[in-house]
């Protein structure tokens, strides 16, 4: 059999970053992406029907911490860009490295499966359903298309409208309703401060955890630059000196009747927003403990309190879904699969991930990284170390993350700044490996200039 190159799977960001960093390698790439258009969650008329983009949807992260290293956002954009901005931003990358003719739309990955030395990839179009083999599969199908609903669900039944924020778009939906927002993460906040605009009296806002608001400024500059400018000093020492700044700032969440935190800063991702704490001292927008029940048209809280709602909005998050592959390669749980350097599966490291973690920062500079290592590997350039190593490291970063943010997805967690300068550094170390005769990947076909 003729080699076949690499598949990757998915043309967001991650997917992306992938092909550009192949490219640039030599490999020779195929993208396949169930949409219509490039930028994942991004494009949100994607024909995929999997982005979560809704109207006010603006970066949470600076354009200057979440631009690709090689390709900077315009100077002129303001410092949170809208979801439309950014969606185009990724479909110029694409086009500006040359990687959109390298991608199929329309498509959509069945199955991956590897019965022997290659790796087959069966996938449906509009002209039926293909199985083509590959040397490498790299998954970047992302993980914010997968409505996370409460589980089990509450007790009681709701008369009103319940949605998931993933298939919110615009406040007109809550013109004249009640509405009660379930979560603490930015799609629950934004959504409360767009329906609090148009509702009929304040939005409540439910959560049984607390998380920290980080304000987009802090003293004049958008706030991630302070951890930036931190990241050299371990993380307690960084969570201590953002938290003083922060309160200086703001005020704990508890000053706007929110829970308190139960982790520090650094441990639970912040809840990046300027809006809710001004729609909250004002009154239009209300905390409210977590849910108890339901009631007909009335929600029951923790604390006996009940509430009138007509709309409920499920703010509660995304599962781990990579439904192509079964669980040979998955295990019982996506969340918990062990990968050297997130990126490279300890069974066939030929089967790797882009932008399956869970970072304290920005997704783009973060899945650039892991492209840049993924092509280093697939190119022939870089060696792994022996399956013990890999494992011992995979331990070793587990046991760091359970310690740091607890049994949240810890496999998954990364120090944005911290992984962001590592994977050069492992580069390196890999390149040096293959020097003293560590065996490399066999490059892939090489693509046509």
């Amino acid at each position: 059999m003729g080699s076949m190159g690499v598949a990757v799977v998915g043309a967001g960001a991650a997917g992306l970053a992938a092909a550009k960093a192949l490219l640039d390698d030599g490999v020779d790439v195929t993208v396949l992406e169930k949409g219509d258009r490039p930028g994942g969650l991004w494009a949100k008329d994607n024909a995929s029907g999997l982005s979560p983009a809704y109207d006010s949807l603006h970066l949470n992260t600076s354009k200057g911490r979440t631009e690709f290293a090689d390709f900077p956002m315009p100077a002129a954009w303001p410092d949170y860009p809208s979801a439309d901005l950014i969606a185009g931003y990724l479909a110029r990358y694409a086009a500006t490295f040359g990687v959109t003719g390298h991608i199929r739309f329309g498509t959509t990955v069945t199955a991956v499966r590897r019965p022997g030395p290659a790796w087959e990839v069966e996938s449906r179009a509009a002209g039926g359903a293909v199985t083509e083999e590959y040397d490498a599969v790299v998954v970047a199908n992302g993980h914010n298309w997968d409505p996370k609903w409460p589980s089990p669900a509450y007790p009681g039944n709701f008369g009103g409208l319940q949605m998931h924020a993933h298939d919110y778009r615009s406040p007109d939906v809550f013109a004249g309703k009640r509405v009660l927002v379930v979560g603490m993460g930015n799609s629950a906040m934004d959504i409360a401060v767009d329906a609090s605009y148009v509702s009929a009296g304040p939005v409540l806002l439910s959560s049984r955890h607390g998380t920290h608001i980080v304000p987009k400024y802090l003293f004049g500059r958008p706030s991630d630059l302070t951890g930036k400018a931190l990241a050299v000093l371990p993380w307690r020492v960084r969570q201590r000196i953002a938290q003083s700044a922060l309160r200086l700032a703001v005020g704990g969440p508890e000053r706007y009747g929110l829970p308190k935190p139960a982790g520090g800063l650094f441990q639970n991702h912040p809840t990046i927003s300027d809006t809710i704490l001004h729609r909250l001292t004002h009154g239009e927008v209300v905390a409210r403990p977590g849910v108890e029940r339901l009631d007909g048209g009335r929600v029951v809280f923790t604390d006996g309190s009940a509430e009138d709602v007509d709309v409920i909005v499920w703010a509660t998050g995304y599962r781990v879904s990579i439904p192509f592959l079964d669980r040979t390669w998955l295990g019982d749980d996506p969340e918990a699969m062990p990968l050297y350097q997130r990126v490279f599966h300890l069974g066939d490291p030929t089967l790797a991930f882009v932008g399956l973690m869970q970072s304290t920062g920005a997704a783009l500079p973060v899945v650039e990284a892991q492209a840049r290592l993924l092509a280093a590997h697939l190119g022939g350039r870089y060696a792994l170390p022996s399956p013990a190593e890999q494992r011992e490291a995979v331990r070793r970063a587990h046991a760091a993350a359970v310690e740091r943010w607890g049994q949240k997805r810890p496999m998954m967690r990364i120090d944005f700044d911290q992984y962001v300068a590592a994977l050069p550094r492992e580069i390196q170390a890999g390149v040096r490996r293959a020097g003293r005769g560590a065996t490399v990947h066999t490059p892939a076909a090489k693509a046509h200039a």
